[in-house]
């Protein structure tokens, strides 16, 4: 098994909506406003009306579960979905509060991905696994996606 970079997305959101304090933890919706992504077989822009519905579990960790609407430069509508851990630690929420970007690495931020797609070009990405590693931006979240490949 191998990973094979897919694409680097960067997804903007809007402020989040707080369904508050639960026994299972804190949810947290943000609306998804746009972005884009790019690699060698698909690029394009990410469509406004997805989101993330995060669960802030508390003690620094979270559940990443992502909806997102894809369309490519050449048209094709991909339908992605992922979700993943987050850990927060002293390092990165120290970015944060100072308005900084995260690298890579980082925190443990780390997402298993599928899509659904009927464009004859991209058909195969409903055969395709994929994970992502994720950083924070001031202003978006970015991701690094690569597929998980035989051999």
């Amino acid at each position: 098994m191998k990973l094979v970079h897919l694409f680097t997305m960067k997804a903007t959101v809007d402020a989040p909506t707080e369904i508050g304090p639960m026994p299972i933890g804190t949810r947290r919706i943000f609306n998804a406003t746009g972005g884009s992504f790019a690699g060698d077989r698909l690029s394009g822009e990410i469509l406004p009306g997805g989101g993330e519905w995060f669960l802030d579990a508390g003690k620094g960790f979270g559940q990443v579960d992502v909806r997102l609407m894809l369309r490519t430069d050449d048209g094709a509508s991909i339908y992605l979905r992922y979700s993943g851990v987050m850990d927060f630690n002293e390092a990165v929420g120290a970015k944060l509060a100072a308005g900084q970007s995260t690298e890579f690495g980082d925190n443990r931020f780390l997402t298993q991905v599928r899509f659904e797609c009927a464009h004859p070009g991209y058909e195969w990405l409903s055969t395709t696994i994929a994970v992502g590693e994720g950083r924070m931006h001031p202003d978006c979240v970015e991701y690094a996606v690569y597929e998980v490949a035989h051999g």
